[in-house]
């Protein structure tokens, strides 16, 4: 059956980059972390960890001053990926006080994102509410503008648009990539492999549209946690660079799977034509 994408609700606005750490991320919460106080006072958690299975994550809380609670996480090697690639993540969250200390946490991971309920309890202050913690500046990434160009004939200066130092390192990858949400390679049977992050959002929430220019992709947590604010949406496009030599776009096989919040796309050519002739 055909699956029909309402693209009237993805925003798009020219000179703007939805989210820097993501550049095909068009709408949702932005940041690899997002960290918020909740209503009973403990600490909401969200950290984007693609590639790493929902069983491979690990965290522990530091059990000297009970403040940070570390997580770390390795990605699956898989078709089409470098292992030099391969990422592995370490990092930690927590309180940025003296007045409080975890009490528990409830973890969760899914899709390539970490969520976790920190609980924690006042030891000292206690009239006085908290809502330190760190790091302090996680969920940064914001929306980008070009310059306004000086040429009356255009809008925005192009060129002052340089991806390369607009876009965030993942803070918590220690090996691996740490920019490219986008992996490629091409393996020697002449195919094509690319993978794109799409954290949070499941296999069935994926999309892959090929036409005779390029094949587009589309990513979408339906599913909505109760904490987060909103979904997340992706849309981007690979070109025909992707193709084999002389082969139309859509001469390919073009196959695709999903899992821990990566997408991963195979592009290989025809097999060549059967020789009928008999001696």
């Amino acid at each position: 059956m055909a699956s029909f994408i309402d693209m009237s609700r993805v925003p798009f606005i020219p000179g703007r980059l939805h989210a820097t750490n993501h550049p095909y991320q068009r709408y949702g919460p932005k940041g690899f972390m997002e960290i918020k106080v909740l209503r009973n006072d403990s600490l909401y958690v969200r950290v984007d960890l693609p590639g790493v299975p929902d069983d491979a994550v690990r965290h522990r809380v530091d059990a000297v001053r009970q403040k940070l609670v570390f997580f770390s996480g390795e990605e699956t090697l898989r078709d089409g990926l470098k292992a030099e690639d391969v990422r592995e993540y370490s990092g930690s969250a927590g309180l940025g006080c003296d007045c409080c200390e975890i009490t528990g946490v409830d973890s969760k991971m899914k899709d390539g994102v970490l969520r976790m309920i920190v609980s924690r309890v006042k030891v000292k202050d206690h009239d006085n509410k908290c809502a330190h913690f760190v790091p302090p500046n996680a969920g940064k990434s914001g929306r980008y503008d070009y310059q306004r160009s000086s040429d009356p004939r255009y809008i925005y200066d192009l060129s002052s648009f340089n991806m390369d130092d607009i876009l965030e390192d993942h803070p918590f990858v220690v090996k691996g990539r740490r920019k490219d949400v986008v992996a490629r390679k091409r393996t020697s049977d002449g195919s094509f492999h690319f993978s794109v992050d799409m954290p949070g959002v499941c296999s069935d929430d994926m999309f892959v549209l090929p036409n005779e220019n390029e094949i587009k992709f589309y990513g979408e947590n339906k599913e909505v946690y109760e904490h987060d604010e909103s979904c997340r949406i992706f849309v981007g496009a690979v070109d025909k660079t992707c193709c084999s030599h002389g082969i139309p776009l859509l001469s390919h096989d073009i196959a695709w799977d999903a899992e821990f919040g990566v997408l991963k796309v195979r592009v290989s050519p025809p097999p060549p034509p059967r020789n009928n002739n008999t001696e």
